[in-house]
């Protein structure tokens, strides 16, 4: 009998499997449809020796100390800053917009002071800030949402910034500076190792025990287990009932060059020329030193795996039918990006499956008895049932709730 049956090998799913085997002493059993754990992190080597993202790019970021200690158990880190440029009228400029972009790109010599001011004037007034078209033109104008944004978003999403909720754009910042970091978290680093090296040392526990290419359908009524966290696709735990919620989906175009570099930075966006949205060059995520390169193009796709979830406020409205269903659901836990319909960073799950194991926990603390204000069990016997090791008769022992070893 397992305590836990966890379905899907990503960050959700990990993190909260290695939590229960570590800190609650649980028996887990993980289980993902794929044929490796790491979920959309996953990594390897290719043909060439070169270490690549099988899903796109994961760059690692957070502003959390909690999230990055904890992962820091499990692998050492290499410190790296994510850049990335745009191809745009001809050029290859900065991405996010900043002092850099503006002035390349128009032939200026403006100072920040005087590109704040800039900004002010080409921005359009927008009264309420609905959709992601609303939140790029009120601080930089229509042209550079034409030119940077508009056709991004429609081969990303598959429609118009104007028909989408301001969270898509709203995460693309605009700088009056020349950072040119993509991100400004105060923790930048990716895994020294590689991602699937790290979900290795984080599921390599005693209690864990793992299954791949398994539907969990086909062990559900096979293999006993006394609660369930669920990391797929809300809908379809539920077969559907409401309908489908719609997803974005990624094409993947590997390719290894004869060269050492291929691009200035790690990612390149085309907002408008190409079918593809970006290009990855792994070389500078990973550190890695080889005489070939390797790159992913992207090709958005509105069937496949599911990776983005729509924000839409119909879509919203979907989500919450299938959440009251999830609520009423007893003994089975949904979390991470699927299951929560959100289109969460990689450390915003990790924080939300922390979440979880401490409400997990506190569901199972004992109110020990107090009489007249005071604690009448004997310390050996509160030690136990606060799970903490106590010594009866010069031996260790650990009691479980139930007062069994």
């Amino acid at each position: 009998m397992f305590d836990y049956l966890i379905v899907g090998a990503g960050f959700a799913g990990s993190v909260l499997a290695e939590r229960l085997a570590t800190y609650s002493n649980k028996k887990v059993l993980i289980i993902d449809k794929r044929p490796h754990i790491a979920g959309n992190a996953y990594d390897h080597y290719n043909e060439d020796g070169i270490l690549v993202h099988k899903y796109g790019p994961h760059i690692f970021h957070t502003n959390s100390k909690e999230v990055f200690e904890y992962l820091g158990q499990f692998t050492e880190w290499r410190p790296y800053e994510h850049r990335v440029l745009a191809s745009v009228d001809g050029q290859q400029v900065p991405m996010p917009i900043n002092l850099d972009t503006i002035n390349k790109l128009y032939g200026l010599n403006l100072t920040s002071f005087e590109l704040d001011k800039w900004f002010e004037s080409v921005a359009e007034k927008v009264p309420v800030i609905k959709t992601s078209e609303d939140v790029v033109v009120s601080k930089v104008g229509r042209e550079l949402y034409e030119k940077f944004f508009k056709n991004y978003t429609r081969k990303q999403w598959g429609m118009d910034p104007s028909e989408l909720d301001k969270s898509v754009t709203s995460r693309v910042p605009t700088r009056t500076n020349r950072d040119d970091r993509y991100f400004t978290d105060t923790y930048q680093a990716m895994p020294l190792h590689g991602f699937t090296k790290m979900f290795e040392n984080m599921l390599n526990h005693p209690n864990i025990k793992i299954m791949l290419n398994t539907d969990y359908h086909e062990i559900i009524d096979v293999i006993p287990f006394k609660e369930m966290i669920y990391t797929g696709p809300i809908d379809e735990y539920f077969d559907f009932k409401y309908g489908k919620l719609p997803y974005r989906s990624l094409e993947f175009k590997h390719e290894t060059v004869n060269k050492e570099v291929f691009q200035p930075v790690a990612v390149v966006n085309y907002p408008n020329e190409q079918l593809y949205t970006r290009v990855t060059e792994f070389k500078y995520l990973t550190g890695q030193q080889h005489t070939k390169t390797s790159l992913v193009y992207e090709f958005p796709r509105a069937e496949g795996d599911p990776y983005y979830p729509v924000p839409k406020p119909e879509n919203a409205e979907l989500y919450n039918k299938y959440k009251k269903l999830a609520d009423a659901t007893p003994n089975v836990h949904f979390v991470g990006r699927l299951a929560t319909y959100k289109y969460y960073n990689m450390d915003q799950v990790v924080a939300q499956a922390l979440t979880l194991h401490k409400k997990l926990t506190e569901k199972e603390k004992i109110t020990l008895p107090v009489v007249d204000g005071v604690d009448v069990l004997p310390k050996v016997v509160r030690e136990a049932l606060n799970g903490t090791s106590a010594t009866v008769n010069g031996s260790a022992t650990k009691l479980s709730a139930n007062g069994k070893h």
